[in-house]
């Protein structure tokens, strides 16, 4: 298949096809994130789109699932969108899904009635970068939008009937007082989005990256692990809404933890509090075995 430069999916994407449609990300500022930056966003030509699903069709058959690649695929102009989505379920019969990262910006640059015809035309998933819900975090990590916003971007993917999955930092916002105002905050601007899925990452600086930087200048104190787990427990203290699934087994997590909120936070909140009150660096995946 063909690809430009490297390629980014959610580890939920893994058995999905990756049609490339945009080079890069429309925002590309956030100063934790390492990808894109080797390139200027621009959307792919429609046709050598359409000739990449061709491509795929001889090689794979039919699919059930495909990812649209690079960051931010919902910055392509709808109507373009919708011939790609309308080429894909003619292709591919048994097509099921389609998944794209979202920016807020570019979903917010989207009409109500464009979001719901992207989803009649079977954009099925989200993954939208919401990383705090604190408006000082998303200022300084050069999210670009407001708390606010941010909320708006995600109730009208909800409201477009498209599976949201709102994706959170843990330690985003340093050691200290911060770090329980940002986990509190995301928990509050979740409970008010009302995501399907909350995939929670631990933050981790990328080399390259402002935020690299600043952690290599003492501008910025990265909290330890038992710090983010102290997060992560606020954050399921402070969720309240029902049905929300919470991905947190992500190779940048310490402690991989999953579950149904509200149905299995207890036994979340017990797996986390068992490793914050004893200490136990055992129960940790090493930095050897994390990543990004």
């Amino acid at each position: 298949m063909r690809y430009e430069g490297e390629i980014f999916r959610p580890f939920s994407e893994a058995d999905s096809y990756l049609l490339q449609c945009t080079i890069g990300c429309s925002h590309n500022q956030c100063t934790f994130c390492g990808m894109y930056k080797d390139r200027k966003y621009r959307v792919r030509n429609l046709a050598e789109i359409k000739e990449d699903i061709q491509m795929a069709k001889v090689r794979y058959g039919d699919l059930e699932k495909v990812f649209l690649c690079d960051g931010d695929a919902v910055a392509i102009e709808t109507d373009t969108l919708l011939v790609i989505l309308d080429a894909l379920y003619q292709t591919f019969p048994s097509l099921r899904h389609v998944g794209a990262y979202v920016g807020p910006q570019s979903t917010l640059a989207k009409t109500m009635s464009e979001l719901a015809a992207l989803r009649a035309a079977g954009l099925t998933k989200a993954y939208l970068g919401v990383e705090s819900g604190d408006d000082r975090v998303l200022a300084e990590i050069k999210k670009g939008v407001t708390a606010a916003r941010m909320l708006e971007a995600g109730q009208n993917l909800v409201n477009a009937d498209i599976n949201l999955s709102s994706m959170v930092l843990l330690g985003i916002a340093g050691k200290g007082q911060r770090a329980a105002e940002h986990a509190i905050a995301t928990a509050e601007i979740t409970n008010k989005m009302k995501p399907r899925y909350l995939a929670a990452l631990t933050t981790t600086p990328v080399p390259g990256t402002v935020l690299y930087h600043k952690v290599q200048k003492g501008e910025f104190e990265m909290p330890d692990p038992f710090e983010t787990l102290e997060e992560m427990k606020l954050m399921f203290e402070h969720i309240n809404i029902d049905n929300v699934k919470f991905v947190g087994v992500h190779a940048s997590n310490y402690l991989p933890v999953s579950g149904m909120l509200q149905k299995d936070k207890s036994k979340m909140l017990d797996a986390v509090n068992a490793v914050i009150e004893t200490r136990n660096t055992d129960a940790l995946r090493s930095e050897q075995m994390r990543g990004l």
